[in-house]
């Protein structure tokens, strides 16, 4: 009996040893396609060791491996489990909430990215307001949706990864990982748990993916979809591609591998590059590849290229230094003599995280993809108004349905301001990436005249802001913006010596292609002129501030607020019933409590507003002491105004 036993032991210790032994060498194995960055034989190895040993490590390791797949689904079932397992890591904590996120679980997001905030501590409060802010935000615009008709292209999707649609004549071109007759006999001869050991790169499966490299291809126009006819002279990916107005001139991405030498054990990586060729007479094929000079395949990419029409501007997304976050967004300008100048950050739009794929329509306006700010989740689309040569406005988040909680990014408009083509990964499509075509409802328009209130002249020259967006009226005193529907925005006039005048304008129930109009009427600042305060009255022989009176003080506060250089004193006046020097109290009393209510009420500093009582002594009637008048009469001169006696240190 007890041979037996411990025969029966015998076999389990070594089962278990067995087991643990199988489980420690598809971690190794697992582990070095994860420094090579295959993530997706990584992930293949970590799921077969997590099966035999439940680790931490190995759990974190097959999340991150999803993450980096962009596996959205399994990202958040893997970090789902890694947190309970680990509680006390923010990393694990947001990646869970960014999952969340990316699967339109915005409510369980919030409580995820709250719980980074408390176990982070550099983590400071005003990011943690941005976090929860964007998911609210995300969720009114899902509810909310901007007028445009979005459709999946489902002629030029695969079940790879099709992105970078744009026009090159009459075809459309774009990039894809789709899979090929090479990759076909790759996977039937080659098992996927085949690894390298970093000796050499796969020259044609990708690693990071499992798929092909990315290559160029084109729609023609009877639909079908063939490789667009360029020779890269690389193994590795093609695109995405940009081309100029005639289309004789394409701007491609490629990635090449370089005469270095490496260690033996060193991951062996190359950099994004941008090249050009231009398009023989015969329009049979390119020429030979030109290097874009700011190219560096030892230190930096550069990627996502757009030429303009007239092919004079290249912009593209890179991480040289001189950047402000991950990849920026740079621009180049060619000189006469064909050669392109240095780079210039645009870092109006940039960020600390990472903008991509830029793109400037007809207008001049440009469009990107950015991962920080208020966004849906993971890249969003948005588009910076052009307000000068070289410079841009505040970005502007296009909200759903061009966003979803994924990747949206690849945004191009056509000259008709309605119609282009997005890529993205959103829930739905067929493939990792498909591209969409989306047709939007013609620009809401908000536009105006700026004038001098009294005159009724146009102004010249007004600062017009409407959110974080401004301009300057015309020498006609016009101004103009392109505004979303179902929005409300903050309207601003300001002019040098005159008032500052703000208003609301909301869109809600406005239908496209209706223009809002909205003019301004600023008022000359003169200075020591008394300005009437409309229905600011008293009861009699009473100073406290009646509901009626409030309301009217209030006004008072926003000019206070938008004009924050100007001084005011704020005089009371009485009646000419009761006795003279009590009235002259009485209106010190009233003054005093119109005062007092604007500096509590408005947190107005008490050294821009001064209070005085005038009695009796500025009647606007004939009704002076002994004069029989009726209530309404003697109400007319209980009133209050105010007067400018200072602004801009004057």
């Amino acid at each position: 009996m007890k041979r037996i036993l411990s025969f029966i032991i015998l076999i389990a210790v070594l089962s278990l040893l067995a087991k643990n032994s199988h489980a420690q060498s598809a971690v190794k194995q697992a582990d070095e396609e994860y420094r090579l960055f295959n993530y997706e034989k990584a992930a293949e190895l970590y799921l077969k060791a997590f099966k035999r040993d439940s680790t931490l490590y190995i759990a974190s390791r097959l999340a991150n491996s999803y993450r980096m797949m962009r596996d959205y689904e399994n990202t958040e079932l893997w970090y789902s489990r890694v947190v309970e397992m680990d509680r006390q890591n923010p990393e694990y904590a947001l990646y869970y909430a960014e999952a969340l996120r990316n699967n339109s679980k915005y409510v369980e997001a919030k409580a995820q990215f709250s719980r980074y905030y408390t176990l982070k501590r550099d983590f400071s409060r005003a990011q943690l307001k941005t976090l929860t802010a964007a998911t609210d935000s995300a969720i009114r615009w899902l509810a909310s949706p901007v007028p445009a008709e979005v459709e999946n292209v489902r002629e030029l999707n695969s079940e790879g990864s099709d992105w970078g649609a744009v026009r090159y004549n009459d075809l459309v071109v774009f990039t894809s990982d789709r899979e090929n007759n090479t990759v076909q006999q790759i996977r039937k001869k080659k098992p996927l748990l085949y690894f390298d050991n970093g000796k050499d790169i796969d020259r044609k499966v990708y690693g990071w993916t499992g798929n092909a490299y990315l290559r160029l291809y084109q729609r023609a126009a009877d639909d079908t979809v063939r490789i667009f006819p360029f020779s890269a002279g690389t193994d590795y990916h093609t695109g995405p591609a940009s081309f100029t107005a005639d289309g004789n001139q394409m701007y491609v991405v490629l990635t090449r591998t370089t005469a270095k030498k490496n260690k033996a054990d060193s991951i062996e990586t190359y950099k994004l590059e941008v090249y050009s060729s231009q398009k023989n007479a015969s329009e049979a094929n390119w020429s030979k590849q030109t290097g874009f000079r700011h190219n560096n395949n030892e230190k930096w990419s550069v990627g996502d290229p757009s030429i303009t029409k007239g092919g004079d501007t290249l912009y593209f997304a890179s991480d040289m230094p001189g950047g402000m976050g991950g990849t920026d967004i740079f621009y180049c300008v060619k000189d006469a003599a064909g050669n392109w100048g240095q780079p210039v950050n645009l870092k109006t739009v940039n960020s600390s995280g990472n903008e991509r794929t830029p793109f400037v329509d007809a207008a001049g306006d440009l469009y990107f993809s950015s991962d920080t700010g208020i966004g849906m989740g993971g890249l969003d689309i948005f588009k910076a108004s052009r307000t000068g040569a070289d410079t841009y406005g505040p970005r502007q988040n296009l909200r759903y349905p061009f966003n979803s909680p994924r990747d949206d990014f690849a945004f191009v408009i056509y000259d008709n301001g309605t119609t282009g083509y997005f890529s993205s990964n959103r829930a739905g499509g067929f493939g990792s990436d498909d591209i969409y075509s989306f047709t939007q409802a013609p620009p809401l328009k908000l536009e105006g005249i700026a004038y001098d209130k009294t005159t009724r002249q146009p102004l010249a020259g007004t600062l017009v802001t409407l959110g974080k967006t401004a301009v300057r009226t015309d020498a006609t005193g016009k101004y103009s913006f392109t505004v979303q529907p179902n929005a409300t925005y903050p309207l601003r006039g300001e002019k040098a010596t005159y008032l500052t005048e703000s208003e609301t304008v909301s869109t809600q129930g406005v239908i496209p292609p209706k223009t809002i109009r909205k003019d301004l009427y600023l008022d000359k600042i003169v200075l020591n002129k008394a300005i009437k305060i409309d229905n600011i009255y008293y009861d009699y022989d009473q100073s406290y501030i009646r509901p009626d009176a409030a309301i009217e003080l209030n006004k008072i506060i926003k000019l206070l607020k938008d004009n924050p250089t100007i001084e005011i004193e704020l005089g009371s006046h009485t009646d000419s019933r009761g006795n003279d020097d009590y009235n002259m109290a009485l209106s010190r009393r009233r003054a005093n409590a119109a005062v007092d209510y604007i500096i509590t009420e408005g947190d107005i500093d008490e050294e821009r507003i001064t209070a005085r009582g005038y009695g009796e002594t500025r009647l606007l009637n004939r009704c002076s002491n002994g004069v029989k008048c009726s209530e309404t009469e003697h109400q007319q001169n209980r009133r209050t105004e105010f007067t400018i006696v200072r602004y801009n240190g004057q």
